[in-house]
């Protein structure tokens, strides 16, 4: 790639091949991650969504947004702040998300039932704490969607004592498309400029709500879906349906 197109031109056409190559590569893994979405809400499951760094862009796409199914969490590792109590300054740590033991406190801060679906989104699938929440969740019989790039983890080693990656631990893996290193854009002398990871799962996520929505309908379910609360009566019908999972997930008071 020559430095002319370094720009936001050749951003723009590059990301958009990307995402034009996606959505027709990636559509048998969507319906497969389609039908454990589905599954989850007909059981009355509940979603956990979790990502560190900023893989919790996709996270924060699956979990109450506008649109979006009401039956979701966002797990995060300032939960161990937000509902954990522990003190602030244990987030200063920049090695946090290597330290064992730190899923099985967020696991257990969520808890979860056994139908809940667990959705792990990270690009490298190699962080401790993303390999170990993958493994509590299907030591609970959880299953496990994730979203990744299949590029970065088979270029890297993995980190976690087990020697397992997220990938292998997934039912159902959405592979982002994202090259190793995350950066599209490569530039004159090396490095690369502009990620990719974000634009790509969050196609990937609406897409597979997407589809789970049409499979709940032709089950007979309307999807609980979240409406924009800057709409006339959104924020109260919202209330309403969150009432049916009131102390599962977390914007419910109780």
């Amino acid at each position: 790639m020559s430095a002319e197109s370094v720009n936001a031109a050749g951003f723009a056409r590059e990301s958009l091949a990307v995402l034009q190559d996606l959505t027709e590569a990636a559509r048998p893994q969507v319906a497969e991650a389609a039908r454990l979405i589905a599954d989850c809400v007909a059981a009355d499951g509940v979603i956990q969504a979790f990502g560190t760094g900023h893989s919790q862009a996709a996270v924060l796409e699956i979990a109450g947004r506008a649109g979006g199914l009401v039956p979701t969490n966002r797990l995060q590792i300032a939960d161990l702040v937000l509902f954990g109590g522990e003190d602030p300054s244990v987030l200063d740590d920049p090695l946090l998300e290597r330290r064992p033991g730190v899923a099985d406190r967020l696991y257990a801060l969520a808890s979860p039932r056994p139908e809940d679906l667990f959705v792990i989104v990270s690009n490298s699938g190699v962080n401790s704490v993303i390999v170990e929440m993958a493994l509590r969740a299907k030591e609970h019989g959880h299953r496990i969607l994730a979203i990744t790039s299949l590029a970065h983890t088979r270029s890297v080693a993995a980190a976690h004592p087990s020697g397992r990656k997220l990938a292998d631990l997934a039912d159902v893996v959405l592979d982002n498309a994202a090259p190793s290193g995350d950066a599209l854009l490569e530039l004159p002398g090396g490095g690369a400029i502009c990620a990719i990871s974000s634009l790509t799962a969050v196609m990937l996520v609406q897409m597979a709500v997407a589809e789970a929505g049409a499979l709940l309908l032709a089950a007979g379910h309307r999807p609980p879906v979240y409406v924009s609360a800057n709409v006339p009566g959104g924020f109260e019908g919202n209330l309403q349906l969150e009432k049916h999972y009131a102390g599962r997930i977390r914007r419910t008071a109780s």
